[in-house]
């Protein structure tokens, strides 16, 4: 076999070996990457030569083999690559070369999923709508809005998520806590609780869950303010949820609320004086039990 590519080694200290390996056109391997970039040095890769036992592993990217520099074997051939095949030389680049939209989320009424017609009258390549196709793209806007709007169910997520938006801004709420918020009224919807139920109030139930399941100190009265809802009747949309979702929730730690103290400008002396109030607290309610 011809090998494809040449080694010179140099010891330069005992135990330790130096590689520069060459292209077949007798070109420095990083010129060659240069050029065309398709030769890669695995030289700390695992990767061993089963033939000559040679570390030295060349990967060429545009016939996907791994090779052996020292004897021109073939070790693995229609090797996938995970990396991009263009290169990113600027924070514009990830928009312009990226082939996918917005993720998906649990958060949004249609999932991201819906389609959605510009209201400007150019085509796809910037060219004016003809005045002869002007009344089809106005019919295709009309159904398209009207197919996403004529339910009920639809409708409900809307104004549920919107109320949930305004929450996650006033509380800054993280996206995780908001999808399984948004998981939370999807199930309790599906299963009709929100029935006779105002939304904002089943909207902080599901929120409040979620802070529960989340270890995320906000206590129900903090959250029913800030959507301008019912603390008392959310509550019992609350246990509705944990009865009917069957959600098992993890105690509350009271040491976890007493860390909302350090946003208030506590003192240090004044926080730790209420962390031995707490757990003085918790062994009096242990030793009754």
């Amino acid at each position: 076999m011809i090998p494809v590519a040449k080694i010179s080694t140099d010891t330069t200290q005992k135990g330790s070996i130096s590689y520069l390996a060459y292209s077949p056109t007798n070109e420095p391997m990083h010129r060659v990457q240069k050029k065309e970039g398709p030769v890669q040095a695995s030289g700390n890769d695992r990767d061993i030569c089963g033939l000559c036992n040679s570390i030295a592993i060349l990967f060429d990217s545009d016939t996907s083999e791994t090779v052996c520099s020292k004897c021109g074997v073939v070790l693995q051939e229609n090797a996938e690559s995970l990396g991009a095949e263009w290169g990113i030389y600027s924070g514009d680049d990830i928009e312009s070369k990226s082939r996918t939209g917005m993720p998906t989320s649990l958060a949004f009424h249609d999932m991201r999923l819906s389609t959605f017609i510009s209201y400007s009258n150019v085509d796809a390549n910037g060219g004016v709508i003809s005045p002869e196709q002007m009344a089809k793209i106005q019919r295709m806007r009309h159904w398209n809005k009207i197919s996403s709007n004529n339910r009920s169910y639809h409708r409900n997520l809307k104004n549920a998520f919107a109320i949930l938006s305004t929450v996650k801004d006033k509380l800054s709420l993280n996206d995780a806590l908001i999808e399984k918020s948004a998981y939370n009224y999807r199930k309790a919807l599906d299963k009709r609780i929100i029935k006779g139920r105002l939304i904002r109030a089943l909207v902080v139930a599901s929120a409040y869950a979620a802070c529960r399941e989340l270890n995320v100190p906000r206590t129900l009265v903090e959250i029913a303010q800030t959507a301008n809802a019912d603390a008392i009747f959310a509550g019992k949309c609350y246990r509705l949820l944990l009865r009917h979702l069957k959600l098992h929730l993890p105690i509350i730690d009271s040491n976890e609320l007493v860390t909302i103290a350090n946003s208030g400008r506590v003192s240090e002396k004044a926080y730790r004086r209420a962390l031995q109030m707490l757990s003085i607290v918790k062994d009096i309610a242990w030793q009754r039990s």
